[in-house]
């Protein structure tokens, strides 16, 4: 039976584009992604969207709360707690603006697309319940990019606590991908007193769900994911609580994946250094195969 891996339909042309000099890469644009977790019975579970079928960029497919750096991310006057910019810029592989970009796009974004803040009072502390109506105009306005992360924090007297952040791996969309970008995984735990929200306009459902269970429901064909989340959430299976996944962080390699195409007889092969499972094997004088979608939608309860 066939996976749940997202695979556009316009990717053999551009491939083939790419490869006879026809199609000029884009340059990819930074981007932070969340992997949530709360602890349970049976293991941590982790926080997951449903992107609207509508999305011009892996729609259907279901993915960590994230999006792009927005360029006031790396206003200096931020408040900041935990490691420092240097430490994050090390870390990133970036100088000490874009560590800080990154770092708020991360924290910025879940807040958006789920309600949860890692941010507090003082460097000790995080906030409590973001469910008021107060909460949710300030959300409102930094989706419509109407207040800045900086001006937000400012504004409530908040620290950004990045401490409470584990960068765990980096991924960049092919260079034959029409839409690109160079992606920070990062892995936190959800805070006392926070839950989430199924707030975000990009998605149709969220839901709390196992790896396994998650990784199970790609390998049955009946979620569509893009390789960087199914291989994230089989990384999550060896960690048995949310803390201890945050503690293997620190010894991740942020070394980036980047899929490369190549020409190899009548075919096209395409793999993701390091992760053989995404190996595609087009023939050069075929279109290209739409992706699968998911037939049953995923189990769990809505956030």
């Amino acid at each position: 039976m066939a996976n749940g891996q997202w695979y556009p339909p316009q990717w053999p042309d551009r491939i083939r584009a790419h490869a006879d000099g026809t199609l000029t890469p884009v340059q990819p644009r930074r981007a932070a992604t969340v992997m949530l977790l709360k602890d349970g019975a049976g293991g941590p579970a982790v926080h997951m969207l449903r992107r609207r079928a509508s999305m011009a960029f892996a729609g259907g497919a279901y993915a960590y709360p994230g999006g792009g750096v927005d360029p006031r991310d790396d206003d200096h006057q931020i408040g900041w707690a935990g490691p420092t910019r240097a430490w994050w810029a090390e870390r990133l592989g970036v100088d000490e603006r874009g560590a800080q970009a990154i770092v708020c796009a991360a924290v910025r974004e879940m807040f958006e697309e789920a309600g949860v803040l890692l941010a507090g009072p003082a460097a000790d502390e995080v906030v409590g319940d973001t469910t008021g109506e107060d909460w949710e105009a300030d959300r409102a306005a930094l989706v419509a990019r109407e207040l800045s992360f900086a001006e937000f924090l400012d504004r409530r007297g908040l620290v950004l606590r990045s401490d409470l952040l584990g960068a765990w791996t980096r991924w960049i969309t092919p260079e034959f991908e029409e839409r690109r970008y160079d992606t920070w995984f990062f892995v936190a735990a959800l805070p006392a007193g926070q839950r989430t929200r199924d707030v975000s306009t990009e998605a149709d459902r969220t839901v709390w769900i196992r790896p396994e269970e998650a990784a199970a429901g790609y390998d049955k064909g009946e979620l569509l994911m893009m390789p960087p989340t199914i291989a994230t959430l089989r990384q999550l299976l060896a960690y048995g609580t949310a803390a201890e996944a945050l503690a293997a962080a620190p010894g991740r390699d942020l070394a980036p994946v980047l899929a490369q195409a190549r020409l190899e007889g009548g075919e096209i092969v395409l793999t993701w250094p390091g992760h053989d499972e995404f190996t595609k094997h087009v023939p050069t004088g075929t279109a290209g195969t739409p992706a699968q979608a998911p037939r049953n939608p995923m189990g769990g309860a809505r956030s």
